[in-house]
């Protein structure tokens, strides 16, 4: 998986140790959903004003948002029939958002980031959280990715 980390703000270092981390937790996302085959994500850090920005033109939601997660495809599955090479999509986090709840939530960064871009490889194969039993499955999902890691709560 080609794996592109972008930096459009300037409250986080991002260095070698947190891109590492983000990679093996990609890959295990992968590893957890069974998915062989090549392909490529971004994942792009930035500010609450430019979160916010894309948060009120994608989602109409005037306010600032953790993460957004822009999947390619509606399912993984519809990828998988088309090409060989999938691009899974682009994932949005806003640092300043991430490390207030990290804070707030009484973790490291390290573990409301890496939460985030778990999350949101989920959503970009597919899952959501729009009802109690898809939320619980998605749940799973990310907190065995994440247990798996050592990044617990």
């Amino acid at each position: 998986m080609d794996i592109s980390i972008l930096n459009h703000q300037s409250v986080l270092d991002i260095d070698d140790k947190l891109e590492k981390v983000l990679e093996d937790l990609i890959q295990m996302a992968i590893v957890e959903e069974d998915l062989d085959y090549e392909g490529e994500v971004s994942i792009m850090f930035v500010d609450d004003e430019e979160i916010h920005q894309l948060n009120k033109m994608h989602r109409d939601k005037d306010s600032p948002t953790d993460v957004l997660s822009f999947p390619q495809y509606e399912s993984i599955k519809d990828a998988e029939e088309v090409d060989p090479y999938i691009i899974l999509g682009d994932v949005v986090i806003s640092t300043e958002t991430a490390m207030r709840q990290a804070d707030s939530f009484g973790h490291s960064l390290m573990r409301e980031i890496g939460f985030l871009v778990v999350h949101s490889m989920f959503h970009l194969f597919g899952y959501d959280h729009d009802t109690e039993e898809n939320t619980k499955e998605m749940r799973e999902k990310e907190e065995k990715v994440l247990s798996s890691y050592n990044l617990t709560r």
